[in-house]
């Protein structure tokens, strides 16, 4: 907690930090970026690690499509669509009084199998490692076997005498809670106050045992890391300092470069990409950010998008203090209906690995994520919840600070959808209805 010393400092050295304390829409440009070849050495993480994740998620990709028969066509590989949004595109310049000469499209993540968002990736990811790592220790499998195996008996029994906890608002909570339970594994997630119900009922009927806190998201992380650390028998998934989380993102970013080669899109110095990422304490758009710069190197340009109500990034990343700084400190409530953003202090560990590669911040109010849900819906078709709608202001937030290139016809705008297509009928009503309101 900073003292009142402090926060005047702060707001002295810093006036867009007022801003942020009137609850104001606004745009953060890094200072601190710099050129991959320049910042890629300052980083622990390297394109050694994110290809052992990615060969690790081939192992299992025969396991995934024998337990999850939704993912065959895809032959066990957990990905998800990009989709051109050319309708949005031209409602969202209408709607802002702008316009967007690039290509919008957007990365569904919200179609990702088993757990419908993008914490299917790195979720997904620790749990089977973890459950790799002791499945090597106790001799039941090899790396050159047939990872199908993992479905048998004698693995579930290995790890029915084994845990998982993990703390979250929700998306994290569902990735791990599902594939921890279908490996067999007893699993807790403890879950914050502003949690949807319907994800707390239906990790219950996944045999998953969820523990409800009247806390923020911060609370529910510690007390998962207090009781994990006091049983050997359990493994934490820390969202705030999780390197496997990280990669398990990470390797987006290579199969977003595939998909943009499919599709015949260019990426190059006059071909920029922009990429907007919802954020909330950091993990999944860190990590993705982080596999897209190993991707296409300075042609890239990633922005993270957080809620005016917990713009917990946007405060680390500028005043260079990252998890020692939240927004209670400013005097911000961390309230909003963007659940899996409600975070009110960011991952230092994230916070600092990005530094040299971050394009910027902003923030987006909940009021403009509902109005923009309803306009996807209704122009594309596409189903979103409030959350996956943080990046949608990303091109207009850009182009209308004349950033470099980012009006430029031979750009290309991406927006990363998070998560939606898990969220009930009834639910996307009420959001869908909230537009305007």
């Amino acid at each position: 907690m900073l003292k009142p010393n402090e926060v005047n400092n702060w707001l002295e050295e810093l006036p867009l930090i007022k801003n942020l304390t009137r609850l104001e829409e606004v745009l953060w440009l890094n200072p601190l970026v710099e050129s991959v070849t320049t910042g890629l050495p300052k980083t622990n993480v390297t394109a050694v690690d994110v290809k052992d994740a990615s060969d690790r998620l081939k192992r299992f990709a025969s396991y995934i499509e024998t337990v999850f028969p939704e993912t065959r066509d895809a032959k066990g590989i957990i990905e998800s669509p990009l989709t051109a949004i050319p309708e949005m595109k031209e409602a969202l310049a209408d709607e802002y009084n702008s316009s967007i000469p690039g290509e919008l499209l957007l990365k569904q993540d919200n179609k990702l199998p088993i757990s419908g968002s993008i914490k299917a990736r790195g979720g997904i990811y620790e749990i089977l490692k973890h459950a790799e790592t002791l499945a090597i220790e106790y001799g039941l499998i090899d790396l050159k076997d047939d990872y199908s195996r993992f479905a048998e008996q004698e693995l579930k029994n290995l790890f029915a005498k084994h845990k998982i906890a993990v703390g979250s608002t929700g998306n994290l909570g569902l990735s791990i809670g599902i594939m921890s339970a279908k490996l067999g594994f007893n699993v807790t997630v403890h879950m914050s106050a502003d949690a949807k119900q319907w994800k707390k009922e239906l990790l219950r009927e996944k045999g998953v045992t969820v523990i409800e806190y009247a806390d923020d998201y911060s609370k529910a992380v510690e007390e998962g890391r207090r009781q994990a650390d006091a049983d050997p028998s359990c493994h934490f998934v820390d969202d705030e300092n999780s390197l496997d989380l990280f990669l398990g993102y990470a390797v987006a970013g290579g199969r977003l470069a595939d998909q943009l080669n499919e599709r015949g899109t260019i990426v190059d110095k006059d071909h920029p990409l922009f990429v907007y990422l919802p954020c909330g304490v950091g993990g999944g758009p860190g990590g993705v950010a982080f596999g897209l710069k190993l991707a296409f190197g300075d042609n890239v340009r990633c922005f993270f998008a957080e809620p005016t109500h917990s713009p917990c990034m946007i405060l680390g990343m500028m005043t260079g203090l990252h998890d020692k700084v939240s927004v209670k400190d400013f005097g911000i409530d961390n309230k909003t209906a963007a659940d899996g953003l409600a975070v009110g202090t960011a991952s230092g560990f994230v916070g600092k690995t990005m530094e040299p590669h971050l394009a910027g911040c902003y923030t987006i109010a909940d009021a403009s994520m509902f109005r923009l849900l309803k306009l996807i819906a209704d122009t594309e078709g596409i189903k979103l919840e409030p959350s996956a709608l943080a990046g949608m202001t990303g091109p207009i937030n850009v182009i209308r600070e004349h950033v470099l290139d980012a009006d430029s016809a031979n750009a290309t705008h991406l927006v990363w959808a998070t998560g939606g297509s898990m969220v009930p009928e009834a639910e996307m009503a009420l959001y869908y209805g909230m537009a305007g309101k």
